[in-house]
């Protein structure tokens, strides 16, 4: 009988077993406590839709060529895919650095950008999945079908990635839960609330025009509305190109964060 002779695993240029299995962390974080991360979140975003069909009162508004409703609904499917995405990468940084088990992560062979992109990738997958979920139960109430499905997958990957690679930076510079709320409060939620969630942003004056206009969070709710209803206040190729520019920029401060391993590493 040949003895067991315990062997290094060979990797390769890339750790797939390694990638795979951060990834699946954090699918599984997310999914262990579906009520709060998925249900929640869908409640949450109906309540918003039954608010504004309520003050309405049953007056059919246009904004452009559609129904107040009808061009509400992508934003608020919009807003609560980026917002899950930003939480599930801020809160499993953030949770790993206070408990300490940050280690577990940091010490296996895993590559700075191996670390990102499992990381982003369970971001994104509980982003489209809160997206999806949160659509089709909007869809009970509102007429919204899809007019571009590429202007629909884009700017909900685009965004979704956006917020969890934010959420990525947040939960590394953050050495408390105060940092990472103020990160949540003063800047993702301000962002997406002016971002023409609510609006279009013809009715602003021309000043606070400008102003939306260099707002990237415009750009994510403009394309993927223009996905469902075919209607933008933007350029779509200016909104693309903003898009790919502001996820280029913030992978590569990801990635020199993890390199460096700046508040992870003594």
């Amino acid at each position: 009988m040949i003895p067991f002779r315990a062997a290094p695993r060979p990797i390769g240029p890339v750790n797939w077993v390694g990638l795979w299995t951060l990834y699946q962390k954090e699918v599984f974080r997310f999914l262990k406590v579906f009520t709060q991360t998925v249900a929640a979140p869908v409640v949450t975003t109906l309540l918003f839709y039954t608010i504004f069909a309520l003050a309405l009162g049953g007056i059919v508004r246009m904004a452009g060529s559609v129904p107040f409703l009808v061009f509400l609904a992508p934003g608020l499917v919009m807003m609560s895919m980026v917002q899950n995405a930003f939480a599930n990468t801020s809160s499993s940084v953030m949770i790993a650095k206070v408990q300490g088990n940050i280690v577990d992560v940091l010490m296996p062979p895993l590559s700075p950008l191996e670390l990102a992109v499992g990381y982003v990738a369970g971001g994104v997958t509980r982003g489209v999945l809160v997206g999806t979920v949160t659509f089709v139960a909007i869809r009970l109430f509102v007429p919204v079908g899809i007019h571009n499905i590429g202007f629909v997958l884009f700017p909900g990957i685009a965004a979704s990635m956006l917020l969890a690679l934010l959420g990525i930076i947040g939960g590394i510079w953050s050495e408390k839960f105060d940092h990472i709320a103020a990160v949540t409060n003063f800047v993702v939620t301000p962002l997406a609330f002016l971002s023409g969630t609510f609006y279009t942003i013809d009715r602003l004056p021309a000043d606070w025009q400008v102003v939306a206009h260099l707002n990237p969070f415009f750009y994510m709710i403009d394309g993927f509305r223009y996905g469902f209803i075919g209607q933008s206040d933007g350029t779509l190729v200016t909104g693309l190109l903003v898009m790919g520019g502001v996820n280029l920029a913030l992978w590569a401060l990801v990635l020199r964060m993890l390199a460096t391993g700046y508040k992870l590493k003594p």
